[in-house]
Order: structure tokens, then C-alpha cells, then sequence
């Protein structure tokens, strides 16, 4: 049996509606995209759950941490191009139980703001907090997962693959 399908998914679009909170939001990845001098202001590991459906979208396992949903957590989401760009990774047995063992491990642990804003002003990291690239770096056996911002990773995983 074929293991599923495993992603880097990067966020490179524009959340949409009205309102304070969404404004929020789309400040913080436009800092997130200035800070980090990039397309992206956010991260997640994908396992494909399904194939497109009627609707035309394939359905994730999404694994991160989000600030917006206050910590580390999985949910399941459509990815569409217009606001994702997917590289896949090494989707082996070895790479299945890693995410696993990291998300078990840090699963429901806080978002680490101070941490994620260290990245451009030299702030210290907390350990038992995770913010979506320092996750992801970890969970894709990256070492120092601290220093790697979402646009780090999309240059930097491209060529781990071909080296692998």
C-alpha cells in the first residue's frame, strides 16, 4: 500500500471577507511577507485525504501552528492554487511517523508570537510554543526549526528533495 501524499503548503493569498478580525489578519500577513522578504506569510505540512472532488478541491490533513487557531493543531481544508502553492515532499513511512511523533508531542501546545517575530528582530524562542514554520521545520526533521521562516522553507525544500 501506497502511503498518502505529503505536502510543505504555503500561503501566499489574501483572506477574504470584512470586518476587524479579517483586517487583522491580513496585516499580520502582510508584516508576516515584509518581515521575511517574501510570498508567504504562513506554513503547514498537507497529507492528501482525497482525490478533487465534485467541487474541484482535494481535501487536506493540515498540520501547523496558527496563531488564529491558538496553538499547534490538525484540520482538514481544501489548499486551492489560488492561495496555496504545495511542494511535495517525501511521502514515506519514515516521513508518515516523524509528523506523527512530532504532532504528538507538541499537539495543543501554544503559539510562540515572540518566537515568530525572533525571526527578523532576534527574539528569543519558547520552547513549549510553536509557531508554523518552527513546527513544520521539526516535523520535516529540520534542525534549529526556530530560525526558519515559511519563505526559508519554500527556498530550502526544493532542494532538500533533490538531494535526497
Amino acid at each position: 500500500m501506497s502511503e498518502r501524499k505529503i505536502y510543505l503548503a504555503l500561503y501566499k493569498g489574501r483572506r477574504d471577507g470584512s470586518g476587524w478580525r479579517v483586517w487583522c489578519a491580513r496585516a499580520t500577513d502582510w508584516l508576516t511577507r515584509a518581515l521575511t522578504r517574501g510570498q508567504y506569510s504562513h506554513c503547514e505540512i498537507a497529507v492528501r485525504l482525497t482525490e478533487k472532488n465534485n467541487g474541484g478541491q482535494a481535501a487536506y490533513q493540515c498540520y501547523s501552528a496558527s496563531i488564529r487557531d491558538g496553538g499547534v493543531r490538525v484540520k482538514t481544508m481544501p489548499l486551492p492554487a489560488a492561495k496555496w502553492d504545495l511542494i511535495q515532499m517525501e511521502s514515506t513511512s519514515e516521513a508518515h511517523e516523524r509528523l506523527q511523533r512530532v504532532w504528538a508531542e507538541t499537539r495543543d501546545q501554544g503559539y510562540d508570537l515572540m518566537g515568530a517575530l525572533g525571526i527578523a528582530f532576534g527574539l528569543p524562542q519558547n520552547r513549549s510554543r510553536w509557531f508554523c514554520s518552527e513546527w513544520c521545520a521539526t516535523a520535516l526533521g529540520l534542525p534549529d526549526g526556530w530560525r526558519w521562516s515559511p519563505n526559508d522553507l519554500a527556498a530550502i525544500v526544493p532542494a532538500l528533495k533533490r538531494q535526497a
